[in-house]
């Protein structure tokens, strides 16, 4: 036992560590995801659009394009992402506000927040709004890195802006999106240090405008007084999370094997979105849900430690505004689909469908893996494992003379 904790602490003193961790369950978080929407969109797919792999190769499409955008994200200098935040921030907001325009923005399931592209796909604006506040918010408290000791710093004008785009939001009805946001502005409030009293009047007055949201939505207030006892209201407001729950029962510890889930076949609604891991506890079982949530706990392990490792301030605020975001939207999917929270409507980051999320997720992880680099020792780690692939790559050179 002495021997593998000594073994793990090592590893983890290494340089590439924090990186390696990272990139490691990113990718193995997004294999599963691709493998669990193909399974779990499957008959849905083939009902409604006449393919089992419709959905999934939307889904692909999406996870190729943030894979490539996460490798721009991870390799692009910090100074130019620095310059790329606010018209990223502006655009993103604009495109926001795009959809409240009649005949551009396209609503789906009572939630206003999408826009039309081409060949049926569809954005959500929303979702890049997310990484842009957190940018934004972390480009800010580093400049103002000497005087976030006094709460006006601290407050403006990031509470203000923030508090605005997730009040648009808010006007989508996406009101998981928007609770997202103001987890997010909590955080990254408690992150820049901003004193007791003032984060407790900041949550009182979250908490008052969350009641106002849910009190001005008939079906919200179904949803926040059903989720305790699903049963009150099966045929309703309980009625997905009662089949979330049979799902989860039916799997057991080992699951009824990949492509088996019942519950797919349209007794769960959203099974490939927001109820995604019920199907994957059903198919796969306890044992492959514990591992769904061991890799969020290490992925957040492992921005935790760029967050903490690093000297740069900007890379100390946005690594710790992504691993709050990400893991706080993991937290609330995994609470709604075990009955612990009220369903709001979030998907779960790199496993359920969703192009605009998974692609802006990608990219997310793409700017985490630029702040791990800043870590001491960790660019001349890299420089050097890439020298040692070249020469391992390079062909052997024949003497001519020698063979004369």
């Amino acid at each position: 036992m002495r021997s593998t904790s000594e073994a793990i602490r090592r590893t983890l003193e290494r340089p590439l560590a924090s990186y390696q961790l990272i990139l490691g369950t990113t990718a193995l978080l997004l294999g599963i995801g691709l493998i669990m929407v193909l399974s779990a969109s499957s008959v849905f797919a083939l009902v409604n659009y006449g393919s089992s792999f419709a959905i999934v190769l939307r889904q692909l499409i999406f996870a190729v394009l943030g894979v490539i955008g996460a490798v721009i994200a991870s390799r692009m200098p910090l100074s130019l992402l620095r310059r790329l935040i606010l018209p990223f921030l502006i655009v993103s907001v604009a495109l926001i506000g795009a959809t409240f325009i009649p005949g551009v923005g396209i609503e789906v399931n009572g939630n206003r927040n999408w826009l039309p592209l081409f060949a049926g796909f569809q954005l959500q604006p929303s979702e890049f709004a997310k990484l842009a506040l957190v940018l934004w918010i972390a480009d800010l408290y580093a400049r103002r890195q000497k005087y976030l000791g006094t709460p006006r710093y601290v407050l403006t004008p990031m509470v203000p802006v923030a508090g605005a785009v997730a009040l648009l939001v808010v006007g989508q009805n996406d009101l998981g999106t928007a609770v997202v946001i103001f987890a997010v502005i909590v955080g990254m409030l408690w992150i820049a240090g901003l004193p007791r009293r003032h984060m407790w009047g900041i949550l009182a007055g979250l908490f008052v405008g969350l009641l106002v949201a849910i009190a001005n939505a008939p079906h919200r207030v179904e949803r926040f007084l059903n989720f305790t006892n699903p049963q009150a209201d099966p045929d309703s407001a309980g009625f997905q999370a009662i089949h979330g729950m049979m799902a989860l029962a039916r799997g057991g510890f080992w699951g009824v094997g990949l492509g088996g889930s019942r519950q797919k076949w349209g007794s769960l609604p959203e099974a490939h979105t927001d109820f995604i891991l019920a199907v994957i506890g059903e198919e796969i079982g306890l044992l492959g849900t514990l591992v769904v949530l061991a890799l969020f706990i290490v992925l957040c392990l492992g921005g935790i430690r760029v967050a903490t490792r690093t000297r740069d301030p900007f890379v100390r605020y946005a690594a710790a505004g992504i691993t709050i975001w990400l893991m706080i939207q993991a937290v609330i999917n995994i609470g709604m689909v075990l009955g612990l929270m009220p369903v709001i409507g979030i998907p779960l980051p790199l496993i359920s469908y969703g192009g605009s999320s998974l692609l802006v997720t990608l990219v997310s992880l793409g700017v985490l893996l630029n702040c791990a680099k800043t870590e001491p020792g960790a660019k001349r780690a890299l420089a050097a494992g890439r020298a040692s692939r070249k020469r391992s790559t390079a062909p052997a050179r024949v003497s001519l003379a020698g063979r004369r």
